[in-house]
C-alpha cells in the first residue's frame, strides 16, 4: 500500500491523470499479454523526459520499487507487477513526443511511448517505413529496450540495427538523463553505451527517446507459401532462396501443420489456401523491391515463380509444392498462427534460438521426447527460420507441475543440448528468470549485475545477477 505522503508527491510530480490508484484503472497495466497478472501500488504516468527523472529518483531516494512499462505486449513478464502489491508500474504510454521524421536522412526521433503503428503511419507520406514485422503493436521503447527481432530480420535486422540515438534516465537518486549518441550513423567518438540499454530490458536504465534508422517502403512484393520436401529440405530451401533471390529476399517464416490447423480452425477471417489439405510443414517466402517496375523487367511474381520452377525441376528437389498468390492473402496465415493458439487451449510458450543448421535436428529430437514423455501436449511451432528463430509453442494441460516439467525438459535439451538461447527475441523478464538463473555463465552474471549497478540501483523486473542465497 502506497502511503498517502508518497501518492500526494507522485501526483504532483505527474500533474492530472499521471497518478492511477484504483484497481479498475490499474488492470491495464498489471496484466501481461501472456501469464498471470500482479498486482502494482499505483501506476505512474509521466508525460516528459523531465517527469520521467523526477518520477525515478523520487522513487530511488525513497526506496519504492518500480518497473518501467511500454505498451505492455511483452511476453516475458518483464513489465508488469509481481502479486505482492508493492511494486510501482512506470508507465512510459504518455510519453508521446516527439514523433519528428527526417526524410533526407533516413531517420525518426520518438518518444518512448509512440507505438509501431503510429511511427509508421507518420512515415508512410514520405514512402518510409520501421521494417520490424511483430504479432503486436508495442511502443518504440520498449521495442529498444528488448531488441525486437519480428519476421522479417532476415532482411532488415533487429531494433539494434536500426537505433542510432537515445534518451535514457538511469535509476539513482538523481534520476540522471543521459543522451547517447545523437543519431549519426558513425560515430567512434564514445563508448557506444547505448548499445547496452538495446536488449537491456530496463535493467540498466530507462529509455524515453530513440532515434531509429528507416527504409524506404517497398514498390514491389510477391509471396508464396512453400511445401519443403521434407524437414530436412527446409535448410536447403532457404540456401537455394538465398542464392536465386538475393537481396529481394525480405522473409522466409516456417509453420508446422499443427499451428495452421488451429489457425485455421479458429481465425474466422482465415480460409484453407491448401486446396489439398494441409501440408506438415509450410514456408511463407517474400520479396520486395523498393523501385517500380521497369520496362523490360521481370515482375517479382515471375521471378518467384521462375525460383521455384527451376526448384522443382531438380532431381535432389527440397520443393515439394508452392502456392501463389495475392500477398496479403499468403501472410494471413502467418499472422493468425498466435490467435489460433490462443484460441485453442493453455499455451507453454517457448522463444529459443538456434544454429540454422540445428533447427531439422532439434525439432526431431524435441517430437519423440514430447511423444515419449509429454504425449498430452500438441507441438505447435512456428518462426524465423532463416534466423534460426523458433516460437516453440505448446498445447496442453495447465497443470503447473506438469508444465514447469515440460519446461525443464524443452530448455535442458535446447540450451544443454544444441546450445540455444531460451530467448531469441522475447527479452528477459521474470517468466525467464529461471532460465537465465541456470543457463546463463555465472562470471557473465556477475558482470551483467557490475554493469548495472555502474548506471544505479536498476529498474527492470529481470534480476541480472547470480541467484540470491535463502
Amino acid at each position: 500500500m502506497l502511503s498517502q505522503d508518497h501518492q500526494d508527491a507522485l501526483a504532483a510530480l505527474v500533474g492530472p491523470g499521471g497518478l492511477i490508484l484504483d484497481p479498475a484503472g490499474r488492470a491495464a497495466y498489471e496484466t501481461p499479454a501472456r501469464y498471470a497478472g500482479g498486482t502494482a501500488a499505483a501506476v505512474v504516468r509521466p508525460a516528459t523526459t523531465g517527469e520521467v527523472s523526477a518520477v525515478v529518483g523520487y522513487c530511488v531516494r525513497h526506496g519504492l520499487p518500480f518497473l518501467p512499462q511500454g505498451a505492455n505486449t511483452g511476453l516475458a513478464e518483464g513489465s508488469t507487477p509481481d502479486a505482492g502489491g508493492t511494486q510501482i508500474v512506470l508507465s512510459l504510454d504518455r510519453l508521446t513526443a516527439p514523433l519528428e521524421i527526417d526524410p533526407a536522412d533516413r531517420t525518426a526521433t520518438v518518444g518512448a511511448g509512440v507505438r509501431l503503428s503510429a511511427l509508421n503511419a507518420a512515415l508512410e507520406p514520405p514512402g518510409l517505413f520501421l521494417p520490424i514485422d511483430l504479432g503486436a503493436d508495442p511502443s518504440l521503447g520498449g521495442m529498444a529496450a528488448t531488441n525486437t527481432g519480428g519476421a522479417r530480420f532476415l532482411r532488415y535486422g533487429d531494433m539494434r540495427r536500426h537505433v542510432l540515438g537515445l534518451e535514457v534516465v538511469l535509476a539513482d537518486a538523481a534520476g540522471t538523463t543521459l543522451t547517447l549518441s545523437h543519431g549519426l550513423r558513425k560515430d567512434n567518438a564514445a563508448v557506444a553505451l547505448r548499445q547496452l540499454f538495446v536488449g537491456g530490458c530496463g535493467a540498466f536504465g530507462i529509455i524515453t527517446r530513440v532515434t531509429v534508422e528507416v527504409h524506404h517502403r517497398p514498390r514491389q512484393t510477391a509471396a508464396a507459401l512453400l511445401v519443403p520436401r521434407d524437414a530436412e529440405a527446409v535448410l536447403p530451401l532457404l540456401q537455394a532462396f538465398e542464392v536465386q533471390a538475393g537481396a529481394t529476399l525480405t522473409a522466409f517464416e516456417g509453420m508446422s501443420k499443427a499451428a495452421m490447423t488451429r489457425a485455421i480452425d479458429h481465425v474466422p477471417s482465415l480460409s484453407n489456401p491448401f486446396a489439398g489439405g494441409v501440408p506438415d510443414y509450410a514456408v511463407l517466402v517474400e520479396l520486395t523491391r523498393t523501385w517500380a517496375s521497369r520496362e523490360g523487367e521481370a515482375s517479382l511474381d515471375e521471378v518467384l515463380q521462375q525460383i521455384a520452377a527451376d526448384l522443382l525441376e531438380r532431381d535432389d528437389s527440397p520443393l515439394a509444392d508452392a502456392l501463389f498468390g495475392p500477398v496479403d492473402r499468403m501472410w494471413a496465415l502467418r499472422h493468425a498462427l498466435s490467435e489460433g493458439l490462443r484460441a485453442s487451449g493453455p499455451v507453454v510458450g517457448f522463444d529459443l534460438s538456434f544454429r540454422r543448421r540445428d533447427l531439422a535436428r532439434f525439432r526431431r529430437e524435441a517430437t519423440l521426447m514430447l511423444e515419449q514423455d509429454f504425449p498430452d501436449y500438441a507441438l505447435c511451432d512456428f518462426g524465423h527460420v532463416a534466423d534460426g528463430g523458433v516460437h516453440f509453442n505448446l498445447v496442453g494441460p495447465a497443470d503447473p507441475a506438469r508444465r514447469a516439467a515440460l519446461r525443464e525438459a524443452v530448455l535442458t535439451l535446447a540450451v544443454d543440448g544444441f546450445g540455444a538461447s531460451f530467448s531469441g527475441e522475447h527479452g528477459l523478464g521474470r517468466a525467464f528468470q529461471d532460465a537465465y538463473d541456470r543457463f546463463t555463465p555465472r562470471r557473465v552474471q556477475e558482470y551483467s549485475a557490475a554493469v548495472a549497478a555502474v548506471f544505479g540501483a536498476g529498474s527492470a523486473a529481470v534480476r541480472l545477477g547470480p541467484p540470491l542465497k535463502s
